[in-house]
């Protein structure tokens, strides 16, 4: 819907929704936003930008890269920050709630389930067919998020750096990032042409102009997106005893050995250092839950992030289903179906908690950067690292679903057994491409069509 008036036209003035309906969209947003990120961001971009105009497409961009900047879920804290923008403190709550409930309230039911009939055959056969989809949808991902990315060489060179630091030299996601920031912080200075359009696209001027915030802007109307003295420390006074301070009493009460430690921990320590949103921090919860922890395996990782696919809301609440199954085969002399769900509340509270403390301290210092060319390309450098984080990601599927055993060739590069194939595994992932990229179909269809395919295989 254009903003600009032609001749014997009256130009449509967008108007400020009130919190009830905002309410209302973010309880819709939170409802059908399947697809995992990209698809997540999508949808709110056609409600909020497209459609509503309640948010200009410039703004939207600068909060994106602000968002994939930070540890966690980027869709969820996109939300949140527009949330905060429209309707200061409680939308960003509002907001930032309701796009992950409906999808945790499944996630649990599907967890439960998960680990009650696994081992049946015609689950097991579902989700053979289920790990095909994954591998096509994390490549898909993958290419999209490559191509608003990758938009020059050097977009494209610090996407492969980061993808051969991260699988080749185990370099550390933080380390990765702030490289990738400094590298477009400087290159912005010294080639401005290739670095600094490489975050922002290139937003309607016109359109921005009668969005519902900048004109909210323009009244005067959002004093709270200006950083008044001691905001940083009241922010951080307030949110991190609220985040943290469930993990210290966990620890004091079961003992610091116990899984609900490990689990307020390890998520705690995950939610500050994986950057780059859900996909990126798979890669380091993949790890670090097979490998060092031992509370699943390598397929049941794959799996619950089959059922994370089927479930609206942030891709991330696989790892509700992680700390369901860490909790739930180590929770001791509680019921395991009693353990499981605590431990899977547990997660979603330091996962989830920390995202509305990012955007809280950080987004009034953004919003006075918002012309700042340079954070724009350093935002933007970032991004295309994170471009090859995932790639690292796919391939991780892509090694444990197709072959049976993976070995290490040397400078911790892993390589499949090339007797382990599995044929049956490589023809179903082969089809859910085909079916993705060529067919176009879409997430569900596809994970609906693999599970069936998988069972039919499993059973000739």
């Amino acid at each position: 819907m254009s903003s600009v008036a032609t001749q014997g036209e009256v130009a449509e003035i967008p108007v400020a929704p009130s919190f009830g309906e905002a309410t209302r969209l973010w309880a819709k947003i939170g409802l059908l936003s399947f697809g995992g990120p990209a698809g997540q961001i999508a949808l709110m971009h056609k409600e909020l930008v497209e459609e509503r105009r309640w948010i200009g497409e410039e703004r939207f961009l600068h909060a994106l890269n602000y968002c994939m900047l930070l540890p966690g879920p980027e869709a969820q804290q996109l939300a949140i920050y527009i949330g905060w923008l429209l309707h200061r403190t409680a939308g960003g709550l509002v907001a930032g709630i309701l796009f992950v409930l409906p999808g945790a309230i499944v996630m649990l039911a599907l967890s439960s389930f998960y680990m009650l009939y696994h081992d049946a055959p015609v689950v097991e056969a579902l989700f053979f067919g289920i790990k095909a989809a994954v591998l096509a949808i994390v490549v898909e991902a993958v290419i999209r998020i490559g191509k608003r990315a990758l938009k020059n060489r050097a977009m494209v060179a610090i996407a492969v750096a980061a993808f051969l630091a991260i699988y080749v030299a185990k370099l550390p996601f933080p380390l990765i990032v702030l490289s990738a920031g400094l590298l477009g912080w400087i290159g912005s200075r010294f080639a401005p042409a290739v670095f600094s359009g490489s975050a922002n696209g290139r937003g309607n001027a016109a359109a921005d102009s009668r969005a519902v915030v900048d004109l909210m802007f323009e009244r005067g109307e959002l004093g709270h997106t200006m950083p008044r003295r001691w905001h940083a420390p009241r922010m951080m006074a307030i949110w991190l005893p609220v985040w943290l301070g469930p993990v210290a009493l966990i620890a004091l009460l079961a003992g610091p050995a116990s899984v609900w430690a490990q689990i307020g921990g390890f998520f705690s320590l995950m939610a500050v250092v994986t950057f780059g949103g859900a996909y990126a921090a798979l890669s380091y919860v993949a790890q670090a839950a097979v490998t060092s922890f031992g509370w699943l395996s390598p397929g049941e990782m794959v799996d619950g992030l089959g059922l994370a696919e089927t479930t609206p809301g942030p891709l991330i609440l696989v790892l509700q289903f992680v700390g369901f199954a860490a909790a739930y085969r180590h929770g001791g002399a509680i019921s395991p179906l009693l353990a499981g769900s605590l431990g899977s509340l547990l997660t979603l509270w330091v996962t989830f908690v920390p995202c509305f403390f990012w955007i809280f301290l950080g987004a009034p210092y953004i919003e006075q950067l918002r012309q700042n060319k340079t954070l724009s390309a350093a935002l933007g450098a970032i991004t295309a690292a994170i471009v090859g984080v995932i790639m690292n990601l796919a391939l991780w599927f892509a090694l444990h679903v197709v072959f049976g055993r993976i070995e290490s060739v040397g400078w911790g590069v892993e390589v499949p057994v090339l007797s382990s194939l599995d044929w049956r595994a490589a023809l179903l992932s082969a089809a859910a491409m085909f079916a993705v990229f060529r067919l176009k179909f879409g997430m569900l269809p596809t994970l609906a069509g693999s599970a069936l395919a998988g069972f039919v295989l499993q059973a000739l």
